[in-house]
């Protein structure tokens, strides 16, 4: 088996075996995100404590890079402190441009093909923009 289908296998394996899908009891944070492009669309519900995102969740549909990326970022940053999270989709962002990351990506690297394809990258970095607005802006009020 070549790194190509390595990669693909692992994309398949995190869109037809989503970890973390679903809801949080007691989310502390939820985000959500829509690509207007394509109209995949994420939500991620955060438990952060003690600058930790303890435990994280997401719903969604779109392509199965969106979900399959949804599902490997809640892998990789749960059980994180919030700046390692935050620099780890910072790093993966920059990853799809071609530079490299300062931190592993484990199953994210999976998602490396993308980059040739410019407007897949947005379908891969949905989460990731919706994991670094949730920990980075202020929350809004519900209304």
């Amino acid at each position: 088996m070549n790194l190509d289908d390595l990669y693909r296998e692992t994309i398949l394996d995190h869109n037809q075996s989503p970890r973390n899908r679903g809801h949080l009891e007691h989310p502390t944070r939820v985000v959500g995100l829509l690509n207007p492009t394509c109209g995949d669309q994420i939500q991620l519900e955060l438990e952060i404590h003690d600058g930790r995102i303890a435990d994280i969740r997401f719903e969604g549909h779109g392509c199965s890079i969106s979900m399959a990326s949804a599902s490997m970022l809640t892998e990789a940053v749960k059980g994180q402190p919030v700046d390692q999270a935050l620099m780890l989709a910072r790093s993966f962002k920059s990853f799809l441009t071609g530079e490299p990351s300062p931190v592993p990506l484990g199953d994210l690297e999976a998602l490396k093909g993308v980059s040739q394809f410019p407007s897949r990258v947005k379908c891969a970095t949905l989460a990731h923009n919706a994991l670094e607005k949730g920990l980075t802006e202020p929350e809004q009020p519900a209304e």
